[in-house]
């Protein structure tokens, strides 16, 4: 049980009923992580929005590998479970999804989806040790700023969504299991 009441679909109303019909609609039930932020309604659709536009201009890939990085050096078991669901349907097989789990730099990954985890790991664990050398690493293997740009950006947000979860102890569901 998460540490606050969240908000319980048949008692939602306003944007809150909205938000967690879409989320309904998305995945089939409503998920953990929008009874909790069904509580502020407007910081779901902003979060929503942001991630949306981070997404939007990325590779899908490269998005779902650099969230991977970053949820899991924040120890994030439900932003691992949901990014690791999204790489299994067609991004990454589950032999190669256990392999960068283990650990990126040994999965056999191209040199720049390796240097896209480093940094979102990076960016997670201590955004000030991020380097010259690390961004002209991405440089170097093709990465143009923005792009890099991206890459921090989606760690970030990746940040705030997973702090928000567990800080409030709010648990990956029951769909995330077989992971």
């Amino acid at each position: 049980m998460p540490f606050i009441a969240t908000v319980d679909e048949a008692e939602a109303t306003g944007r809150a009923a909205e938000e967690l019909e879409a989320d309904r609609a998305r995945f089939g039930y409503v998920p953990n992580m929008g009874r909790l932020f069904a509580l502020r309604p407007e910081v779901y659709a902003a979060w929503k929005q942001l991630n949306g536009a981070i997404k939007a201009s990325m590779d899908p890939r490269r998005y779902e590998l650099a969230t991977m990085a970053a949820a899991k050096r924040l120890r994030s078991t439900y932003c691992m479970a949901a990014h690791a669901t999204v790489l299994l349907g067609g991004l990454a097989s589950r032999d190669e999804l256990a392999a960068i789990v283990a650990d990126h730099r040994r999965a056999g990954l191209p040199e720049v989806d390796v240097a896209v985890m480093d940094l979102a790991e990076k960016v997670a664990d201590d955004a000030t040790s991020v380097t010259q050398e690390d961004v002209d690493r991405l440089r170097m293997l093709g990465l143009a700023d923005e792009e890099i740009f991206d890459v921090v950006a989606a760690a970030s947000v990746l940040c705030f969504f997973s702090k928000s979860l567990d800080a409030l102890d709010v648990r990956a569901d029951a769909d995330y299991r077989g992971l």
